[in-house]
């Protein structure tokens, strides 16, 4: 028989355009010869719906889209994952849709409540398994998390299942689908079952679903793999020993990979929102180019506005390189010295300021100022502004709160500098858009004489290894200094990720592309007395 992966971008809350894209692609897989297809978990309203699934409305208007959903299905079977209230209890669910009606139901055994995940908060576990039958093969059902675990497969094998179908709503992160092919064939296994894995794709807040649905056979053999950010629907021949075998899609490298997260995550949030497009402060620096680079790859140069603001501390190379990539790109360019402003804003604070030598007021004003402008420009043009910092930055506070923090979506916001530095060479092997001399001048802020990244910060190959220890793998001091960094670099990032909490509280939000970004799964306290010393 012929099975149908309809890997698919839901759009949050749009109970109706969800439904009709289920449907249409439902249609599709018929035509093709599909008896049955497989869409990703919670695919009726959108993964997360965080608190919305506190609201009893929200239950009662998915229930009402499901019915509505199956009433139209005709001539194939569907499984549709959506949220389910029933006795008092609310489930991450997933119904097998066939005949015009519902025909059964499972519930979510293993609820994540790490990192990104909270469904501890909204949802009740499940404990029985769901296995049908069709062309005699034996289908069971699980649903994401179930699988990073032993005991809902087995029960589903228990039951009498061949193959299991997986519902997912898995977010990118750098090697997450070589972990996700590990985990299913740690399944298979230990239950001899085959796998059908459907994963959601598009961008969601700070979330990127990849996609990359897959199928294995009973020995762990990767026998299907769909493309990754891009909705697919994909068919999948089941034998009659129940072993799946389809086309298999080449998958990107790290870099590719990343980059398409970026353009992916920065398009869905401008297009869900309905925003008419961007704008972004250039400064002739890596971190801004790249943001520039994804934005027109993303969103078209029509729909990007470039807005360059030297002070009387911008190279002129700065303004050469940056005047060139916006001419390459095409994207709409505008210029604004800031010097005059900022001279009207000292001469009003002069005597305020009176006795007290210059230091990083003078120059934060200078990226408020830019901030101020940028925000002028948005609300009068109704684009939204990207920031352009980097992780690494704003893991020691290197930004300016209302001045270069001042906007809405950071695409940057999980991505080290080294790792900038890679994305900007590789888009440039898709074609030349980031000046070469960008790539390797020393980074500045620019916002004094001959100032430097390093003059306040290690080289970033010491940071940026520090904070990849200490923030995405959760390490100790001690742990870090075994690595072979020095001890007073540890002790001083450490603190500087640690007194920076209150500025990240107020940033942007931004793609995760690690597995511990600076979101919803980085929660600690502004007010706190304790140092990782230990």
């Amino acid at each position: 028989m012929k099975l149908a992966i309809a890997q698919i971008n839901c759009v949050l809350g749009d109970l109706a355009q969800n439904s009709a894209k289920i449907l249409s692609r439902a249609e599709q897989a018929r035509a093709l010869g599909a008896e049955l297809m497989l869409t990703p978990e919670l695919s009726l309203c959108g993964y997360p719906p965080e608190d919305l699934l506190l609201r009893s409305g929200f239950f009662r208007a998915c229930a009402a889209a499901l019915s509505e959903l199956a009433q139209k299905i005709s001539g194939i079977s569907v499984i549709v994952g959506h949220p389910h209230e029933q006795d008092g209890k609310r489930y991450n669910a997933a119904s097998l849709l066939r005949d015009g009606r519902v025909v059964a139901t499972y519930f979510k055994h293993f609820l994540p409540n790490y990192a990104v995940f909270d469904e501890e908060r909204y949802f009740a576990r499940g404990t029985e398994s769901l296995v049908f039958e069709m062309e005699g093969i034996r289908f069971g059902i699980n649903i994401c998390a179930d699988v990073w675990e032993p005991e809902a497969a087995q029960l589903a094998r228990n039951a009498g299942a061949q193959v299991l179908l997986v519902l997912n709503a898995s977010p990118f992160a750098m090697q997450k689908l070589p972990s996700r092919h590990s985990v299913l064939r740690e399944r298979i296994s230990q239950t001899g079952l085959s796998v059908v894995y459907a994963n959601m794709v598009g961008g969601q807040d700070e979330l990127v679903f990849d996609g990359g649905s897959f199928a294995m056979d009973a020995a762990g053999l990767l026998t299907a793999q769909s493309v990754l950010f891009e909705e697919a629907l994909s068919l999948v021949e089941v034998s009659a020993q129940a072993t799946p075998s389809g086309e298999i899609a080449a998958l990107p490298g790290l870099e590719e990979g990343v980059y398409r997260a970026l353009c992916l995550g920065l398009k869905d949030y401008i297009v869900k929102n309905r925003f008419p497009g961007v704008l972004l402060g250039l400064s002739g620096g890596v971190d801004s180019a790249l943001t520039l680079a994804v934005a027109v790859d993303a969103l078209g140069a029509d729909k990007v506005h470039a807005v360059m603001m030297p002070s009387p501390y911008t190279a002129k190379i700065s303004l050469d390189d940056a005047r060139e990539m916006v001419k390459i790109l095409g994207v709409k360019y505008d210029e604004f010295a800031i010097e005059p402003i900022l001279q009207d804003y000292l001469a009003t604070l002069k005597d305020a300021f009176a006795g007290r030598a210059e230091d990083t007021t003078e120059e934060n004003l200078q990226a408020r100022i830019r901030g101020m402008l940028l925000m002028a420009l948005s609300n009068k043009l109704g684009s939204l502004v990207l920031t352009t910092g980097n992780k690494s930055e704003m893991s020691v506070g290197y930004a300016t709160l209302y001045g270069d923090m001042a906007g809405g979506f950071s695409v940057l916001k999980d991505v080290g500098k080294l790792l900038v530095y890679r994305l900007s060479r590789f888009r440039n092997t898709l074609g030349y858009v980031i000046p070469e001399r960008i790539i390797t001048r020393a980074p500045s802020a620019e916002l004094r004489p001959d100032q430097t990244d390093q003059d306040n910060l290690p080289p970033y190959e010491v940071l940026d290894g520090i904070v990849e220890c200490y923030v995405e793998q959760n390490m100790s001091v001690p742990e870090i200094v075994e690595r072979g960094y020095a001890e007073a670099d540890v002790l001083r990032v450490v603190r500087l990720i640690r007194v920076s909490e209150y500025k990240r509280r107020q940033s942007a939000v931004g793609v995760r592309i690690t597995e511990r970004g600076y979101g919803k799964d980085w929660r600690y306290p502004i007010t706190v007395r304790y140092q990782d010393n230990f």
